[in-house]
């Protein structure tokens, strides 16, 4: 298969796939239309003029098992199937909607650079290529063995019900309001409250450099893709936000920040690089988020959106999208290739202070203030799962990211799969399957990936969840009342945990 590309996506715009697409998209678009105008017609609301309107225009006056809500439910339908069918662009109202009318809310626009064009152009390069091999793999991952998959869960799930704490370290005078690992894993930055920016060696927990990069509290910290891996030095490493609003890119070598990136009015809260590593967003309290070019330090996009503080902000892995979640308990997806909201995540009852993209493109976890994780789908555009997930706050949610550079064939004893036991290999040998060949372990490496998440509570609690069936995995407690950031090593051996009494801890295996 060749590789996409937006070019030959324009080539192949005819093809049957792409109008299939089309149409159906047409008729997603049509019908949210239709549902719109039905909003806004005027029906009967008593029961009698109900059966009457349903009788003039010919339809049965009740079905079996129908309440009067229903009955009325369905002459809304009706009635906006018709004027849909006669192709009228209005429906008919009585005098008291013409008010609801006027205060409907338009779709407003404002112009955009020209840099911003050409990076949504880039942006969409990007994407497609990681999009369609994302969809690949996961093509390849449907075909597996059911046995196969439910062996591979346990062993790592078995891995993760062996987690530890393996040992704890005063990292500032001030609360750790956020850690995150460096893609090579033996890296932790932590930033405080005393706007201190600490990179420390782990599992060692022994410090590296202090970098005194803001005026007020560390908001944020993400890495650069490739930083302490491809990335040199003396480039852009990582970037951190801070309460006085800006927020600056770093270098390994050097004590003073590379660029300052100024612009926004109110604390800077979480950040992120965008996996090709040449952006940067950034949320704030003052109600917008931001993207910038990391290579010419300017601003290119000033997102509104939310009618509160935004508080987090995360990349999908394929970079065409970017979520944000604010103050106002509500969540936005968007598209960075044309700037449209993708989906709204409404449902929580609290400001949402944790976003995080699955890795398989298409799944959402949102930590909020209602003590709850939920679990959004992007294809069907609504939440599956509502996870109770802690007895306060949920201050961060990770999931997990395997890196393919970790992967290394391990020699284990032979074992057997299915659940046939090792006394009936010789009576079955067709049940039986080797998974000491580095194909196999292979396999379980990437099916990992995006298998499992953490979530940080201020009941002081960092847990570990599966992100298949939404349960429990592992509880490890901390030394401390709130739990204000996690993370998960990319080498799948640690989770790392920030707290409010300016502690990190390091959880993980012990056997290793």
């Amino acid at each position: 298969m060749s590789e996409l590309t937006l070019d030959n996506l324009r080539e192949d715009g005819g093809n049957a796939g792409i109008e299939r697409a089309r149409l159906e998209n047409k008729a997603i678009l049509d019908d949210l239309e239709r549902r719109k105008k039905a909003r806004n017609m005027a029906v009967p609301t008593d029961d009698t003029q109900v059966k009457a309107r349903l009788r003039q225009i010919g339809e049965p006056i009740t079905l079996f098992g129908e309440r009067a809500a229903d009955r009325r439910d369905r002459l809304i339908y009706v009635l906006s199937q018709i004027n849909a069918a006669r192709g009228e662009g209005a429906m008919d109202v009585d005098e008291d909607s013409s008010e609801d009318e006027s205060e409907a809310e338009e779709e407003f626009y404002t112009p955009g650079s020209e840099e911003l064009l050409s990076s949504r152009k880039r942006i969409a390069e990007f994407s497609l290529p990681r999009a369609q091999k994302r969809v690949a793999q996961q093509r390849k991952e449907s075909l597996i063995d059911l046995g196969r998959l439910v062996d591979m869960r346990k062993n790592v799930f078995g891995e993760i019900k062996k987690y530890v704490n393996l040992g704890s370290q005063i990292g500032d005078e001030r609360p750790i309001s956020i850690v995150r690992f460096a893609p090579n894993s033996k890296i932790l930055a932590t930033g405080s409250w005393s706007g201190s920016v600490k990179l420390w060696n782990v599992p060692a927990c022994s410090p590296i450099t202090t970098r005194r990069a803001h005026s007020d509290r560390v908001g944020g910290i993400a890495w650069h893709p490739e930083a302490t891996k491809s990335q040199s030095t003396g480039s852009v490493n990582f970037v951190s936000g801070g309460g006085e609003g800006s927020l600056h890119l770093w270098s390994l070598d050097n004590d003073s920040p590379l660029a300052t990136l100024s612009g926004h009015a109110d604390r800077v809260c979480r950040v992120a690089f965008h996996p090709s590593g040449n952006y940067v967003a950034s949320a704030s309290f003052d109600t917008t988020w931001r993207l910038w070019d990391v290579a010419t330090s300017q601003e290119l996009l000033l997102q509104e959106g939310h009618s509160r503080e935004v508080y987090s902000v995360e990349f999908q892995d394929d970079g065409a999208l970017i979520a944000s979640g604010g103050l106002d308990a509500i969540g936005r997806v968007w598209d960075l290739r044309t700037g449209r909201t993708a989906m709204v995540l409404d449902g929580h009852v609290q400001p949402i202070y944790s976003i995080a993209f699955s890795p398989n493109g298409y799944q959402i976890a949102t930590g909020g203030g209602d003590d709850t994780i939920r679990i959004w789908d992007i294809r069907n555009l609504r939440a599956i799962y509502t996870i109770p997930a802690h007895l306060s706050n949920i201050a961060d949610v990770r999931f997990f990211r395997g890196d393919p550079a970790f992967f290394k064939v391990v020699s284990t004893p032979d074992v057997t799969m299915n659940g046939v036991d090792s006394s009936e290999e010789s009576a079955s040998p067709d049940k039986t399957e080797d998974i000491n060949t580095p194909e196999m372990q292979e396999q379980e490496w990437q099916y990992r990936s995006g298998l499992y998440f953490a979530s940080a509570g201020y009941d002081g609690m960092v847990k570990l969840w599966s992100a298949d069936d939404w349960q429990l995995l592992k509880s490890l407690s901390t030394d401390a009342g709130k739990v204000m950031s996690v993370d998960l090593s990319s080498d799948a051996t640690m989770v790392a945990s920030g707290t409010y009494n300016r502690n990190f801890q390091l959880f993980g295996r012990d056997d290793v």
